[in-house]
């Protein structure tokens, strides 16, 4: 099974320009919340925002960001239950 997209949202950024790189690298589509997000892209690393595939914007103060059907789904998901895919 290929990777076709990678969430990234991380409190300690050390590295995480590399690993995001390499993921790209690999065609992966890099999401990524606020901060993290910021750091990627002024390193030159594509990185689509997660409001953008939630179509929903952060709330309390930046707090929840992921937490929503379009992201934990696809983390969730069983391959192996059809209905699921």
């Amino acid at each position: 099974m290929k990777v076709k997209r990678a969430l990234i949202s991380v409190f300690n950024k050390s590295g995480v320009e590399s690993f995001a790189k390499g993921l790209t690298d690999l065609g992966v589509t890099v999401i990524s919340t606020g901060g993290t997000a910021r750091l990627l892209k002024d390193s030159g690393i594509p990185v689509t925002l997660v409001e953008e595939v939630t179509g929903f914007p952060e709330m309390l103060d930046g707090r929840v960001k992921t937490m929503h059907p379009r992201l934990m789904a696809g983390v969730l998901a069983r391959r192996d239950v059809p209905e699921h895919m």
